[in-house]
Order: structure tokens, then C-alpha cells, then sequence
């Protein structure tokens, strides 16, 4: 069968017309630089690879094309210069010998992909053809940056998306919201919330009217929708149950005015490659493409390549967020993730790139990093604490915003601007007993001067006239 594919593809170019393809190339220094990056000596019949093999290596060290007496000459060919090549031949040139490469690059693809599938490596067809299907010559000439400048901005922002994330206070922090093919990553440790803040996402993100798929390497498909349903209705998780009816209504008809929502749990373990995979099933079966996937979480995912070694975090966690990331851009769609944080975060208000689980190698691929923090009596107050570790589209960086919680519908909103402030002025309190805290435990280390207990002691007296 590959024999057959790989026939009817040299059919489709003939000795003779590679032979003409080589003679176009020989008679323009313009046209071969344009296509010596996609050019391949094994693309060419077995008579004409000596002479694409010489042309190479001569101009990679010369920097110029050999003479065609030169070619002949090496390799007792018979190659001819074509005499006035004007720009419209030279436009049809180049078609041609784009069509050509990419065309013998998808051939030797899938000649090569019959072993690679019966030792079951399934990546690296993937990716043989998809670097195939991606030939092409670079024509484009990129922005022309005094011209419309509106128009470009405009362009930034219908394309790029900015969708809101739901809460004016992080809105503002990113300049609008989520884009689209960015990856944002919620960082949170153990029981902090990181499933309810992507749940949250999720219903904010189909209010606007866009479908999302969610997708649960953790929780079950029923608990997540359970969770989902006392957030949608303002029903608590107590009551569902006892307001069925109620809820079952409620769901239906904000269903009908909202975008879809696909809650699909995978086995942890799973693979990019799997979500593609699940993602192109949910397109043919519902006729949608998706505008956001939301992953729980990113931690469990594994790499696509088998050879990754799984015990080392940071290229393991590197190689996932790289392919996440990728995904959003291949599809240009929001993609919101979450990870751990380790154990140095644990009773921490204050939270830095040290302390995210897998190290830096997340925070170098993401687009926006935000960590989860409420301390015990935060929560007892319905409040969490969301830090700006990283924002690749604004200067959001190093800054704080404070977001409601309802316990019993779950659900997480923007704080009135008084509730934020004395959220703040709050927080900062416990800072204060926590540090105290801290120095108390440090039996080893020698006793504080005179200047820095007096401080200490002003800082608490202020505390208990507040």
C-alpha cells in the first residue's frame, strides 16, 4: 500500500519536471533563497539527488549558487538556465516548488508512518505530518506599522478575544480578560480552591456565550456538575437535593440562553494528545468548536512522548504546559489550567515562583500566573486573596485582589470596594500575628534587640484598637 501512495506521487512529478524544477532554481539566485529552507535533497528521484545534493553544500559554504557548467560537470547532468524570469514566472516558480516539497514531505510522512504505528508511536506521526502539512515559503512580510494603526488594534483585540474572566477586579489586572491561545494558570496548595476557581471560570465564561469544555483529571463528572448546578442556581450544595425541581429548572433555562458546557472526566495520566483527540470528537458530534477548555488540572497531565522522564517535574510539567499551551494557539482558544502549590506555600499569605510544584518551567511557558491563598479565617469570612505572579499582556505583577466566596453555593464574585478594603486591612492583621508567630517558633535563632520587639509591640497594639 505504501508502495502504491509513494508511486502515484512521483507520477504527479516526473524526472523531467523535477529536472525543470532544478533548472529554475540553478537560473535564480532570487528564487533559491527564497526556497532553501524547505529544500530536501530526498525529495528528488534517485537520478537527481547527487546534483540537489552538490547545489546545496556549495552554496552553504559559498553562500552563492554554483555555475549550471559547475552542476553539469560534477554530476554529468544536463541542467539549463531559463533566460528572463519575470516576477509573475517567478511567483509561479516559487507555487510550484513549495507544492512540490510539501507534497513529497507528506509522501515520505506516510511511507515512514506505517513503522512508527506498528511500534505504536503515535507522536511522531504526529508530528512527521503535521511539520509536512506546515511546509510552506515565509511571504509574508509581517506588519507595516505606520499604516492603520487603528485597524491593527483593532485587529489585536477582536482576534486576541480579551473575554472576561467574570470579575471586574481581575479584568482589570489583565487588561480585560483572558486571551485567546494564552494558557492562564491558577496556583493554589492542597484544599485551597484551585477546582472551584476553574468551576467559577467555567460559568462566567458560558454566560458570555461561549462553549467550553471542562475537563476533569480529578473529580467525577457528577460531583463537578453538582458543584457547577449550586453555582449556577444559587441553590446551596445542602439543598439541591431538596430543591430538585427548582434547580432543574433553573439550569435548563439559563442553558438555553448561555453558551454550551461539557464536563468530560479523564484518567489522570492523560495526554494532549488525548484532549485533541476528545476535542475532534466533540466537534463532529456536536457540530461546535470550542472557545475554551478548562483543565483540572495541569499536574496530572503527562507528556505526549512515552521517553519523557516522569520522575524529573520540571521537564515533565515543561514539556505539558508547552503542549497545552500549544493547543490553545493550533486552535486559538482560551485555555485556563490549575496547578499545586508545594509545601513551602502551606500557611504562606505571601507566594513567589519558588513555590509553584514542577518550578520554573511553568512560569516560563504560561501567559498569566495567579496564586490562590485564604487562610482559615478568610474563609470563615467568605474571602480569598489572588495574587499576580506573572501577566505576559499587562503590568498586573506583584499586585493583590480580594473575591468573595459563598460557602454554600460555592460560588466566587467581586467584592463591593469597602468589603475589599477591609478584607485587606484584615489580612494584613493576621500578617502581622502570623510573623509574630513565626519568630516565636524560631527557638534556635538569638533574641530580637530592643528596636524590633518595641516594633512588634506597636504593631499589635494597633491591632487590638482596630
Amino acid at each position: 500500500m505504501a508502495r502504491e501512495r509513494k508511486e502515484a506521487v512521483i507520477h504527479e512529478y516526473s524526472e523531467e519536471k523535477q529536472k525543470l524544477l532544478i533548472d529554475i532554481l540553478l537560473s535564480s539566485e532570487d528564487i533559491y533563497a527564497r526556497c532553501q529552507n524547505i529544500l530536501k535533497d530526498k525529495y528528488f528521484v534517485n537520478k537527481l539527488r547527487p546534483a540537489m545534493r552538490y547545489i546545496m553544500a556549495y552554496t552553504e559554504k559559498y553562500s552563492v549558487l554554483p555555475k549550471t557548467v559547475q552542476v553539469n560537470t560534477e554530476t554529468g547532468m544536463n541542467f539549463e538556465i531559463i533566460e528572463d524570469i519575470t516576477i509573475q514566472h517567478q511567483e509561479s516558480f516559487l507555487d510550484e516548488i513549495e507544492g512540490f516539497c510539501k507534497n513529497r514531505a507528506i509522501a515520505d510522512a506516510v511511507i515512514t508512518s506505517s513503522d512508527l504505528i506498528e511500534k505504536g508511536n503515535y507522536a511522531e506521526v504526529e508530528r512527521l505530518v503535521r511539520e509536512a502539512i506546515l511546509i510552506s515559503l515565509q511571504s509574508d512580510l509581517g506588519t507595516n506599522y505606520f499604516e492603520n494603526p487603528r485597524d491593527r488594534l483593532m485587529l489585536i483585540k477582536d482576534k486576541n478575544g480579551q473575554v472576561s474572566t467574570g470579575w471586574k477586579t481581575v479584568d482589570e489586572k489583565l487588561y480585560g480578560g483572558f486571551n485567546k491561545g494564552e494558557i492562564s494558570i491558577f496556583c493554589g496548595a492542597s484544599g485551597m480552591g484551585k477546582s472551584l476557581f476553574l468551576q467559577n471560570i467555567s460559568l462566567n465564561l458560558i454566560r458570555q456565550g461561549l462553549n467550553v469544555v471542562y475537563l476533569s483529571l480529578e473529580l467525577s463528572e457528577g460531583l463537578t456538575s453538582m458543584r457547577l448546578d449550586s453555582m449556577l442556581t444559587d441553590v446551596g450544595t445542602k439543598e439541591i437535593f431538596k430543591k430538585l425541581d427548582e434547580v432543574e429548572l433553573k439550569v435548563r433555562n439559563i442553558g438555553f440562553k448561555s453558551g454550551a458546557l461539557h464536563v468530560k472526566q479523564m484518567p489522570q495520566g492523560s495526554t494532549v494528545n488525548d484532549i485533541k483527540a476528545y476535542l475532534k470528537n466533540y466537534e463532529i458530534q456536536t457540530q461546535k468548536r470550542p472557545d475554551a477548555i478548562v483543565v483540572d488540572y495541569l499536574d496530572l497531565l503527562f507528556p505526549n512522548s512515552k521517553n519523557i522522564d516522569l520522575s524529573n517535574l520540571n521537564i515533565k510539567d515543561k514539556f505539558v504546559t508547552e503542549e497545552l499551551r500549544g493547543l490553545g494557539v493550533e486552535r486559538n482558544i482560551i485555555v485556563v489550567t490549575a496547578s499545586q502549590l508545594n509545601r513551602s506555600s502551606v500557611n504562606e499569605p505571601e507566594h513567589d515562583h519558588s513555590m509553584i510544584a514542577g518550578g520554573i518551567s511553568k512560569i516560563q511557558t504560561a501567559d498569566n500566573v495567579m496564586s490562590i491563598y485564604a487562610s482559615t479565617a478568610m474563609k470563615e469570612r467568605g474571602q480569598y486573596l489572588l495574587q499576580f505572579l506573572k501577566t505576559r499582556s499587562s503590568s498586573g505583577v506583584g499586585s493583590k485582589v480580594y473575591l468573595g466566596f459563598d460557602p454554600n453555593t460555592l460560588r466566587i464574585f467581586d467584592m463591593e470596594p469597602e468589603e475589599a478594603m477591609a478584607a485587606q486591612e484584615g489580612t494584613s492583621s493576621a500578617d502581622v500575628f502570623a510573623e509574630l508567630r513565626r519568630k516565636n517558633n524560631k527557638t534556635a535563632a538569638p533574641a530580637a534587640d530592643n528596636e524590633t520587639k518595641v516594633k512588634d509591640l506597636s504593631q499589635l497594639r494597633g491591632l487590638i484598637k482596630r
